[in-house]
């Protein structure tokens, strides 16, 4: 069995709850993603599951704040590479619904007790997921894996059975929901494998253009309230796919059905009066939306309208005096919030931080390669 080099869990006794806010203090949140990677705190036992999730934000996150080295990244690649799902021949591939991505974690590739036929059991022992399969194509990126190395072909092949009729895709094989987190990572798999092949991109877009809701904003679904992951899905899968070029749609990118002016609008208005950024109406500010909502405004190219020394001001009332950023002000931190935290003061510039590849969630250099 590889080594898993985010395996421990313990309980830090030592967590100080309120932060320091003068400044964005770069080597303390180094010190708390290599806490991270060393050792998980107790309370992300639930989280098990996603702990290829878990690891993405830690890797990602090093790797925005230029401190990629403090990893070893040979023991990562091997680890990730271990959670691939592979068919066991070619039959199984044509099994229509099945997908052969990334499992989120050790425990979904468990042995089934089950005795059926071996093409039920089979589907029983499959968990890759859309959402762990990104995750573990990010972090391979990340740390330099040439991924033309994977047999990306019946992953891509598989990927495609779960997109449905409507445009939009299911994350596993069966029995899920579907939304626009899924079409997301569909694009952002295609794209760093350079590899369209594995969506129908035209029915994607019909899908995203569907959940623009009246003011302005993306649902999850068609008809949903909308929400600032669901409007940054859309808007970065649309980058991703093409249909966006340079910062807004044009004329001739077949996606002049977005409404963009409203887009904007929603999108401006989620700052709040503290200067943080909602992820929807009559919410209180939260440290994520900084880059679910900034990301979408830096896409449009419409970051300049926003008022970055009240974000500023915010973020750092969130940063938490061991390294990281909580949800809100003066709470404990988290590694999704922290992560966020890094990806918005990158946005926002920040000195000692790399630039971002907004729409694919990691930093730029690591989306081009380099």
């Amino acid at each position: 069995m590889e080594e898993d080099p985010f395996a421990k869990l313990d309980d830090p006794s030592d967590f100080h709850r309120y932060p320091d806010s003068s400044f964005f203090d770069r080597d303390r949140h180094i010190c708390f993603l290599e806490m991270m990677y060393q050792l998980l705190p107790s309370p992300y036992q639930e989280q098990e599951i996603n702990r290829l999730t878990l690891a993405y934000f830690v890797v990602s996150g090093l790797h925005i704040l230029r401190a990629i080295d403090r990893i070893d990244k040979e023991v990562v690649i091997h680890w990730v590479l271990s959670l691939q799902a592979h068919p066991k021949n070619a039959a199984n591939l044509e099994n229509a619904g099945q997908f052969y991505g990334f499992h989120g974690s050790r425990s979904s590739q468990y042995q089934s007790n089950d005795n059926g036929p071996s093409e039920q059991v089979e589907a029983i022992l499959n968990g890759s997921h859309l959402a762990s399969t990104y995750c573990a194509l990010a972090i391979l990126k990340i740390v330099g894996y040439d991924l033309s190395l994977l047999d990306s072909e019946f992953l891509l092949k598989s990927m495609k059975n779960l997109q449905q009729s409507d445009g939009c895709f299911m994350p596993i094989h069966t029995g899920a929901e579907k939304d626009l987190r899924f079409v997301f990572c569909a694009a952002a798999i295609c794209s760093m494998l350079k590899n369209w092949s594995g969506i129908d991109r035209e029915k994607a877009k019909e899908y995203i253009l569907s959940c623009q809701s009246y003011d302005g904003g993306f649902g999850l679904i068609p008809g949903s309230e909308s929400h600032g992951g669901a409007t940054y899905c859309a808007v970065a899968s649309l980058q991703l796919m093409g249909f966006i070029k340079e910062g807004l749609p044009t004329a001739n990118s077949s996606c002049d059905d977005v409404n963009v002016p409203l887009l904007l609008d929603w999108s401006l208005q989620r700052q709040a009066l503290d200067g943080g950024f909602q992820g929807r109406i009559n919410k209180p500010a939260d440290t994520c939306y900084a880059f679910w909502v900034g990301g979408v405004l830096r896409i449009l190219g419409a970051d300049k309208f926003m008022n970055e020394k009240a974000l500023r001001e915010f973020l750092l009332t969130c940063q938490s005096e061991c390294g990281g950023f909580s949800k809100f002000p003066r709470l404990l931190p988290d590694l999704y919030h922290s992560y966020y935290g890094f990806c918005a003061f990158s946005l926002l510039e920040e000195s000692g931080v790399n630039p971002l590849c907004v729409e694919l969630g990691m930093s730029g250099i690591a989306a081009i390669g380099l």
